[in-house]
């Protein structure tokens, strides 16, 4: 008679029903890392939980870390270009932009966000090794933030963070804090300097909305609005009439404890045409991975975005001519510069919607750590609206897209010669050798 065959215990079959085809129950003795046993083979297979969501792109990528109130914050990159001159100057410049404490519509929080390039240059050139990028942190005041270790900030991270991973950095909100942004906006500074050398690409964001004062979309021409124009003032709109109402608006609630929301539009000049994919990988869906990423970001359209629902097709299609350089170009720009998820060479635009800061100084009712009904008023150093500082980040995220796709395409679609009759190269070895000799 034929001896009974084992069972594993119930658990063990009903676990087994959620494996991948070919992996038995998890082992009594398996580790925290999860050994799994593998049927119709001898040995065993080990699956690893990767540290999700600190990682952003696949050929230029950027691996953020650090937290508000910890010892410092900053960013590895990993797949840049060799030989590309870099110092610590042309991040500071970015950063500066991005800091805390520049003008009283912003956090009073003073760091002077000066970064040190830890690894990949050598006498001021990329070496193509990971480059990491550090800033300390050196105005931390735990103490504020006694009251929020006990009670969740009304629509703050402080809930979900509990409801994640059930423990989580108090002070200053932990990762959840903007001081996460400073690794991007590091990187980004780089890509940008990377996309100006190779393609002329010029990226430009200004602040069109705070609460109720809007910029009319025909008071900017995105052809030739500067840089020079967008820091002209604390609020970064180009148009100084309405720069000044955006900052009274922002004075107006933050004498209150207050905080409200704003847009920040985004422009992107001289895009070489073919970046980004069909389907999953658009360029529109990366840029609106990457910009709803940011903090307090709630809202993202590009070209016409919700407004175009409001045309017929006949009205919303952009017609195609043929310029005086013999060039495909489109009259008008609903599109901002992207069809069917690739980009067509004119310029692209989008707006990043930004809520009103969570954390303000005025009583609200919430709830406790022990589940209790409570009130809180939120002590620490806030801004009363995000998007003046929030410029930098956009331009920073929207870089980081597209040198992804730069490279992506560089990859896949000049690996052998083009077709000169329909496609055109993303840059000139020559327009590179002039801009910088290190490279050639």
């Amino acid at each position: 008679m034929a001896a009974p065959v084992s069972q594993p215990p119930v658990a063990a079959r009903a676990s087994s029903r959620f494996l991948p085809r070919g992996l038995g129950a998890v082992s009594e003795s398996s580790p925290a890392s999860l050994r799994f046993s593998v049927s119709r083979r001898r040995r065993a297979a080990r699956l690893e939980v990767k540290a999700a969501g600190n990682v952003f792109g696949n050929y230029f990528q950027v691996a953020t870390y650090g937290e508000s109130h910890g010892g410092g914050v900053g960013c590895v990159i990993s797949g840049c270009p060799p030989r590309i001159p870099l110092t610590e100057a042309d991040m500071q410049m970015e950063l500066d932009r991005r800091r805390p404490g520049q003008s009283r519509i912003t956090t009073p929080r003073k760091e002077t966000d000066t970064c040190k390039i830890l690894s990949g240059t050598h006498e001021g050139l990329t070496t193509g090794t990971p480059i990491h990028v550090f800033v300390p942190n050196t105005d931390q005041r735990g103490g504020d933030y006694s009251e929020m270790s006990k009670a969740y900030r009304p629509s703050h991270a402080d809930a979900t963070y509990d409801f994640k991973y059930g423990v989580r950095a108090v002070q200053g909100g932990g990762r959840s804090s903007a001081r996460e942004t400073i690794g991007r906006v590091a990187a980004g500074a780089l890509a940008k300097k990377i996309l100006k050398l190779k393609s002329g690409v010029e990226i430009l964001a200004f602040v069109s909305k705070v609460h109720q004062v809007v910029l009319p979309e025909d008071a900017v021409d995105y052809e030739t609005v500067t840089m020079e124009q967008i820091e002209s003032n604390i609020v970064r709109c180009p148009n100084p009439e309405y720069a000044e109402k955006m900052i009274a608006a922002i004075d107006k609630v933050r004498v209150r404890g207050d905080s409200i929301g704003g847009v920040v539009t985004c422009i992107a000049r001289n895009v070489p045409r073919g970046l980004g994919s069909p389907v999953f990988d658009k360029l529109e869906a990366e840029l609106a991975k990457a910009m709803l990423s940011l903090p307090a970001s709630k809202g993202f359209e590009i070209g016409s975005g919700f407004a175009g629902t409001d045309f017929t097709g006949s009205e919303h299609n952009d017609e195609f001519y043929m310029d005086e350089a013999g060039n495909v170009r489109t009259r008008t720009n609903r599109s901002g510069g992207v069809q069917g998820g690739i980009s067509n060479g004119e310029i692209i635009y989008f707006n990043v919607a930004f809520k009103p800061t969570a954390t303000i100084g005025k009583k609200q009712n919430t709830v406790s750590r022990e589940h209790e009904d409570v009130e809180l008023l939120a002590r620490g150093r806030h801004d009363p609206c995000v998007v003046p500082r929030a410029v930098p980040m956009v331009e920073s995220m929207a870089a980081l897209v597209l040198m992804n796709q730069l490279m992506a395409h560089i990859a896949q679609c000049e690996m052998f010669p083009l077709n000169l009759a329909l496609q055109e190269p993303v840059g000139s070895a020559s327009s590179v050798s002039e801009l910088a000799p290190n490279l050639s």
